[in-house]
């Protein structure tokens, strides 16, 4: 399968919603978003209410787990603001989904890395996207419950 040309992360922003429960991704949820390459993340902006601009970004699942990565690393807009308000929201597959994130590192950074080079195998983006740069932005994706 071809992928677009286009860069992985694209605008956003969010509040801190440490208190909110998170579910499990269903099986057939998980597998329509890594079957697909539209996961559109929304942190929320500052007001901690409002959904932040859709930024593409490229997703994979490593053990029934989302994650993704900015491209320009913790300078991304969208990861700044998933990082500092914790909540937002995604669209993936025909999905919308109210969710959680929370940073992400150690050496399950090498097995995210893996599932990129599969899913995105071929791509010019693919070396940025496994670099320490966006490594270094890698984001758990959780539903809300």
């Amino acid at each position: 399968m071809k992928r677009p040309k286009r860069t992985p992360g694209s605008t956003s922003s969010w509040k801190h919603h440490t208190d909110v429960h998170t579910t499990h991704w269903r099986a057939d949820e998980l597998r329509k978003i890594v079957e697909t390459d539209d996961l559109h993340i929304s942190p929320f902006r500052e007001d901690g209410v409002t959904y932040g601009s859709p930024t593409w970004v490229w997703s994979v699942v490593v053990d029934d787990v989302l994650y993704v990565r900015g491209y320009n690393g913790q300078q991304s807009r969208w990861y700044q603001a998933a990082n500092h308000q914790k909540a937002g929201r995604i669209r993936a597959a025909g999905i919308t989904k109210d969710v959680v994130f929370e940073p992400v590192n150690g050496a399950i950074n090498d097995r995210i890395d893996e599932a990129y080079r599969t899913k995105y195998a071929g791509s010019p983006y693919l070396k940025p996207m496994i670099g320490g740069r966006a490594r270094a932005a890698t984001v758990r994706v959780m539903p809300r419950g």
